[in-house]
């Protein structure tokens, strides 16, 4: 592990100069890794891994057709590499339960009995563990209960190993049965393609995620966006220049200096005007959404956003009214705007 300053704070974190590939790969050379799930992380995480040259099955439910036709068509051969969930878990060393949160209440008492004495117990959230009271998800004593968590979507994951530059990444141990709970964990971090691993523990991680999720990185982003949309619609701009000052200007331009060089870079690099009206209206915005930002960490950690969750994503027509409010936010003006002002980029021109 090395030692980085992160403003001011002195954390350690692995990357691939502490430990190589070649490293992960000797850890990991006896293990078979069955990854459960082939949804969202499933498919970057053992692809990646696989493409390290580390020993991947896939468990998958059969009544799933797309995603078992989507693991076929990325090369995973039934009865071969490609399983039901349990002879998955059966056959794996190291399960990586990767279906959805839900999906994990509800599988579990299938998936429990699979696993032998000595395996590692893998997660890319803590969800299901830390609300284990809720989920009912309690590993036995004798295996290894850890997890590596993307900071990022499967997409991400897999374009960014893809790429060359991989993706950061927490890790944890919540319960080291072997004694090698902390390398089998930093070797199937590196194995997956993590740019660095930073440590967590699995309540640091579920809390931090779903407050970002349902805050900056989703929720309050969509939200600030509508309103600003819609005050400047109000006043009488166009869509398509509400659109451009409130999504276009940040997503193609602004948020590329910031992750490029920092706010304060991209701030020296913007208009005077610019700079003076943000450094002031920064203030103002801070202020007036801690309290919605305090709101929400309290109902992450009290568990209610939890419940919220497991009741809507195990109802049988969580789907179907998914589709509804999709549909709803893709039909708004202010998304109908933005797939036109999309459409009139310069790469999209007919040539």
């Amino acid at each position: 592990m090395a030692k980085f300053n992160f403003g001011g704070v002195e954390e350690e974190v692995a990357t691939r100069d502490e430990f190589p590939l070649e490293q992960a790969r000797e850890v990991l050379k006896n293990e078979v890794v069955a990854v459960l799930g082939y949804g969202v992380q499933g498919p970057a995480q053992s692809l990646n891994m696989r493409d390290n040259g580390i020993n991947v099955i896939i468990g998958q439910w059969e009544g799933d057709q797309a995603a078992w036709d989507k693991a076929v068509k990325d090369g995973w051969v039934p009865g071969q590499t490609l399983f039901s969930l349990e002879e998955a878990a059966r056959r794996g060393t190291i399960i990586q339960y990767l279906v959805s949160d839900a999906a994990q209440m509800m599988t579990w008492p299938r998936i429990k009995p699979c696993l032998k004495q000595g395996d590692a117990l893998y997660f890319s959230h803590g969800f299901s563990i830390v609300y284990k009271d809720q989920t009912g998800v309690i590993p036995p004593d004798f295996v290894d209960v850890i997890m590596v968590a993307p900071k990022g979507s499967g997409t991400s994951v897999r374009a960014n190993f893809l790429s060359g530059s991989g993706i950061n990444a927490s890790f944890a141990i919540k319960q080291d049965a072997t004694g090698h709970a902390r390398e089998r964990t930093l070797a199937l971090g590196i194995a997956i393609g993590a740019g660095y691993l930073f440590e967590s523990s699995f309540e640091g991680e579920v809390y931090s995620d779903l407050t970002g999720e349902r805050g900056m990185l989703m929720g309050a982003l969509e939200g600030v966006m509508e309103a600003q949309y819609n005050v400047l619609r109000a006043h009488g701009h166009s869509p398509s220049e509400a659109f451009n000052e409130t999504v276009e200007e940040l997503t193609q331009s602004l948020i590329r200096l910031v992750d490029k060089n920092g706010m304060d870079w991209m701030y020296a690099n913007c208009s005077a005007t610019a700079q003076r009206g943000a450094l002031d209206w920064r203030h103002e915005f801070r202020e007036a959404v801690v309290p919605v930002f305090d709101k929400l960490y309290a109902s992450v950690t009290s568990g209610e956003q939890t419940g919220i969750v497991l009741k809507a994503n195990s109802a049988p027509d969580y789907r179907a009214k998914l589709d509804v409010e999709l549909k709803e936010m893709r039909e708004s003006e202010m998304w109908r705007a933005g797939a036109a002002v999309r459409s009139l980029r310069p790469e999209n021109w007919k040539k």
